[in-house]
């Protein structure tokens, strides 16, 4: 084959050379358990399925099912012009592994769920990569892939409760606070992050001398738009001298610094935890437009880039082709998830997006990568949110009354692997809503607003069915029309607009909204007699969702 010497090439490492260079012979290899057989992917050091460390080598045919497949529209990759297409097969030998790949050879128009492929290696120097095509011989049934545990039976491997006794009834919610939010603000992260955090103080009657924990996501770090340095940043800036902090990305989605601090004021670590996460991605992107970095010469990590799968768009679209293909889902169902959350907006003044949209404005909207287009993607925006987590002791005497931790809903039960996952959820949402149901008694009917990520609109889909507000695949019926999820149906859903129009605030802001309505303070867009609210955090990553109740 032709090579394309600037596509994405991998870092080869101790771990993961026998396979980026076992094409040069035409064959595939992966890394496989000596005691149960099995292929081992991405490689480890230890088989998860039997924890034997016997890890050897094996070739494996090179034959495959196409499992997922999206056209890339709207990503660009050094050495893939768009549109390319972005696949993920499983491996015929044990269709648990899969792997991203580009597929050549044929059209995306010919390509069917369910072909058989074979691979075909593009070599470049000492890298083999392997893309896949449709096989020649494509005789007999392909081999059945299927999840490891099926949706509808997340909740059979749930861990229950180590004692009654519940860390969440130990925590409220005291004080919420948003900076400015817009697009290509041109202001300072920090500054943004130290206007919301002032406002949360202020709103739940505290000084900032009374905070004595700090906690965000992702945390300091190299993470362009997505930080503003972290607890680090914001304490050299406050001087606040917190007893207990927190920060980083490997935690319960974006959400996961509210559930730290629920555990450190349960735990007597610290009374008042400011959380807070912000955003400045909009400013960040236009920054870079206007001073392009240097193009990158060196080589990439992980088992996407080489393919062009830069964003989490990619496997969401793969995820939602497959919930499609099982369960008659459509694009349309999704444009209702979007028109709901722009009908939201026009009734909140801090939103991106606030203008009408109808369905033809969603299906007509320039691709991004297949099925989604332009409004199935949340804004990029600029803003932060910040929210305080105090101690339930101390929570009576404040601004407000407190908004009480009825339940948190945590445990992972997919791999973590974002392409070896669920086939036709978001990775991380059904196992994370089973939990949740087992630490409290209050069911899906209890609850009367629902604040569910959408990054993208297949994310607050998968959320809906995971958390029990209509069944595994029946949110095609469950939202035709919008009426379910409208502010006066069944389940109103995402009431400030949601990311998809108020803007990307990774799942703060749905947090900051489940307060207001909990309260009675969204004005306009105020569901009557909201005593309970679900608020889901993440997207792909390991994630969590806490359900809300009012003091009241």
């Amino acid at each position: 084959m032709t090579p394309s010497p600037e596509r994405p090439l991998p870092e080869l490492t101790l771990q993961n050379t026998a396979f980026w260079t076992s094409g040069a012979d035409g064959r595939l290899r992966f890394a496989s358990c000596a005691s149960c057989a099995a292929l081992i992917h991405p490689p480890q050091p230890v088989c998860r399925y039997c924890r034997s460390d016997e890890i050897g080598v094996t070739e494996v045919s090179g034959r495959a099912t196409l499992i997922g497949f999206t056209v890339n529209h709207r990503f660009p990759a050094p050495g893939l012009p768009t549109p390319f297409t972005i696949a993920q097969v499983a491996i015929e030998e044990d269709p648990r592994v899969r792997l991203t790949t580009n597929i050549v050879g044929a059209d995306p128009a010919e390509l069917e769920l369910g072909m058989r492929m074979e691979v075909a290696f593009e070599e470049h120097g000492d890298v083999w990569v392997p893309l896949f095509r449709p096989a020649a011989d494509r005789s007999g049934p392909a081999p059945v892939v299927h999840d490891a545990i099926e949706p509808d039976q997340m909740w059979r491997h749930v861990r229950p409760m180590v004692r009654t006794e519940k860390f969440e009834d130990k925590a409220a919610l005291t004080g919420i606070g948003m900076s400015q939010i817009g697009r290509r603000l041109m202001v300072d992260p920090l500054s943004l992050t130290v206007e919301a955090c002032k406002r949360a103080v202020e709103d739940a009657g505290l000084t900032l001398d009374d905070i004595d924990g700090l906690a965000t996501y992702p945390g300091g770090g190299s993470f362009g738009g997505f930080s503003e340095g972290g607890v680090t940043a914001l304490e050299a800036a406050l001087g606040i001298r917190p007893v207990w902090h927190q920060g980083g990305a490997e935690t319960f989605g974006p959400g996961g610094s509210l559930i730290a601090a629920m555990l450190a004021v349960a735990g007597g670590l610290a009374r008042h935890v400011l959380c807070f996460r912000t955003l400045w991605e909009a400013t960040s992107m236009e920054l870079m437009r206007r001073n392009p970095p240097a193009p990158q010469s060196g080589r990439v990590d992980g088992w996407l880039k080489p393919f062009g799968a830069m964003s989490a768009a990619h496997t969401l679209a793969m995820n939602a082709q497959r919930h499609f293909r099982r369960y008659g889902t459509t694009r349309e169902t999704l444009g209702w998830i979007a028109l709901n959350q722009r009908a939201n907006a026009a009734l909140n003044p801090t939103a991106v997006y606030r203008d009408p949209m109808t369905m033809d404005d969603y299906l007509n909207a320039r691709p991004i990568t297949t099925p989604f287009g332009l409004f199935d993607c949340d804004v990029p925006c600029d803003g932060a949110i910040a929210v305080i987590v105090s101690a339930a002791d101390a929570a009576g005497d404040l601004a407000k009354p407190p908004v009480l931790v009825e339940a948190v809903g945590t445990q992972i039960l997919e791999r973590p692997e974002w392409d070896q996952s669920t086939l036709t959820h978001e990775p991380q949402v059904l196992g994370q809503s089973a939990h949740l149901w087992t630490r409290t008694d209050l069911r899906p009917s209890d609850v009367d607003v629902a604040e569910l990520y959408d990054g993208f609109t297949f994310n607050c889909l998968s959320w809906l069915e995971g958390l029990g507000f209509c069944g595994i695949g029946e949110a095609k019926d469950f939202l035709d029309g919008g009426k379910n999820i409208a502010r006066d149906g069944v389940i109103p859903l995402n009431t400030h607009g949601g990311q998809l129009s108020h803007g990307r605030t990774h799942g703060m802001g749905l947090v900051h909204e489940a307060v207001s309505q909990l309260r009675g303070e969204a004005g306009e867009r105020q569901v009557t007699g909201a005593r309970v609210a679900v608020v889901s955090s993440g997207g792909l990553t390991p994630s969590g969702v806490l359900l809300l109740r009012s003091a009241g």
